[in-house]
């Protein structure tokens, strides 16, 4: 039963994932609240051994029908990497404690401008070309990959944004390309917590295989109600991190 209950948030986690980045804010609760005396790191190790293969998924299903700048989003993947392992030995001598009362406030930030700005996101325009658009990228994938391995919270939904705000993209671009970094994150999040044995390999498969199943939803959904669909998906998904990082800041 315990395993079914954890299977079906991962199913959620990987369709909310899919279309705009915040599966965590599913399947995180849900492993603390099924596994109540497990050390969290294996919690964490348990979450991204399964939202590695449904973003994983998510890329190769978006890439098939809209048109990813490789040679920008790979640079961006790697910087990812990096700053991913950075910010994961950065949380071994800094407490990211600090962060909890500053993210509330920052994603409150990003809702009101997307709010604001109606035309956000709606057309896919490109502000940046050539080396430009590729360090900018970069540029982004480093600080959302080391924000990733150092606190996490709202990591896919940032990059969505921040790819549509800084470079210009559209939603659906936008939640495409986010899919791809996000894996590299993920990779580099994965790998360290496999290495400190925090890893459950006999959850991570089941949680996998949901996670990628929702995933495949997520994404056919995305693909056939284009950005204007993810806009909405975001501005919900935004909106619940909202509440639950108010929640975890202010009133635990």
């Amino acid at each position: 039963m315990e395993l079914f209950w954890l299977a079906s948030a991962s199913l959620l986690a990987g369709f909310v994932d899919a279309i705009v980045g915040g599966g965590g804010l599913v399947l995180v609760p849900a492993l603390f609240a099924a596994l109540p005396t497990t050390h969290p790191a294996t919690l964490f190790g348990i979450n991204k051994s399964a939202s590695v293969w449904g973003t994983a998924i998510a890329t190769l299903q978006y890439s098939r029908r809209v048109r990813i700048a490789w040679p920008v989003m790979l640079p961006a993947a790697f910087a990812g990497l990096v700053g991913a392992f950075a910010g994961a030995w950065a949380v071994t001598v800094v407490s990211p404690t600090f962060l909890r009362k500053l993210l509330p406030v920052v994603l409150v930030g990003v809702l009101a401008y997307t709010l604001a700005k109606k035309k956000l996101g709606h057309e896919h325009a490109p502000r940046l070309s050539g080396r430009r658009e590729t360090l900018a990228a970069a540029a982004i994938g480093l600080l959302l990959g080391f924000y990733d391995g150092f606190f996490g919270p709202g990591t896919g939904s940032f990059l969505v944004f921040l790819f549509v705000r800084g470079l210009g993209y559209d939603f659906l671009h936008a939640s495409a390309s986010a899919k791809l970094v996000n894996t590299a994150t993920n990779i580099a999040a994965l790998a360290l917590f496999a290495m400190k044995g925090h890893v459950w390999w006999h959850y991570a498969l089941a949680l996998a295989v949901a996670n990628v199943t929702g995933s495949l939803v997520g994404t056919r959904l995305a693909l056939r109600h284009g950005a204007g669909f993810v806009r909405g998906v975001f501005l919900l998904v935004v909106t619940a991190l909202i509440c639950k990082t108010s929640y975890d800041a202010f009133l635990r």
